[in-house]
């Protein structure tokens, strides 16, 4: 079941002592990376939320997993995780830990999204667009493709959504075809 207080909770704490400790960039990348092991693994989200498997066998296939990819905050952090079992909430408390990051370090995720894929020259373009209206914060662009689209883009950031696709397009033209405004108007 998420739990986004929890998560958002144990995530500060653990970018809280990443600040004081100068390590904020490598707690940064090993969230990221636990992040992806979580998104990219079943059988590792199974076994990180077993109730089956006891807290020590699970500190020992961690320290087997990551001991030599991650920081040894990080490490003692999720065994700390581990013995309190609250390692079920692991995929959250990275995610949380990573948007704490980005709020830190003044980062904007932006999500644009095409019906081609972007070229080199193009993409430095739209961010430097992007930094033209949003100026005083880094921008992180994921790119997406979407052939659905036909033509046009769908840019997202925070809670803004601006599509202008040829797909939008197309929906709102049915609807004004279906509404049948104009033979209301000529009546």
């Amino acid at each position: 079941m998420p739990n986004p207080r929890l998560a958002s909770r144990y995530a500060k704490s653990l970018i809280d002592l990443a600040q004081e400790t100068g390590q904020l960039d490598i707690v940064f990348n090993d969230l990221q990376l636990l992040e992806s092991a979580c998104r990219e693994s079943r059988p590792f989200v199974s076994f990180i939320k077993s109730p089956v498997i006891n807290a020590d066998k699970k500190e020992k296939i961690f320290h087997i997993l990551f001991s030599d990819k991650i920081a040894p905050l990080t490490d003692k952090f999720c065994k700390l995780l581990i013995r309190k079992g609250r390692e079920n909430y692991l995929p959250e408390i990275a995610h949380a830990g990573i948007q704490q990051y980005r709020i830190i370090k003044n980062i904007r995720q932006v999500r644009f999204t095409t019906a081609m894929p972007l070229e080199g020259a193009l993409k430095e373009d739209i961010i430097a667009k992007i930094k033209t209206e949003i100026p005083d914060e880094h921008i992180e662009l994921l790119t997406v493709v979407n052939e659905d689209l036909i033509g046009g883009f769908i840019l997202e950031t925070n809670n803004t959504l601006y599509d202008a696709s040829v797909r939008r397009d197309l929906k709102d033209v049915k609807k004004q075809f279906s509404e049948n405004v104009y033979i209301r108007n000529i009546r």
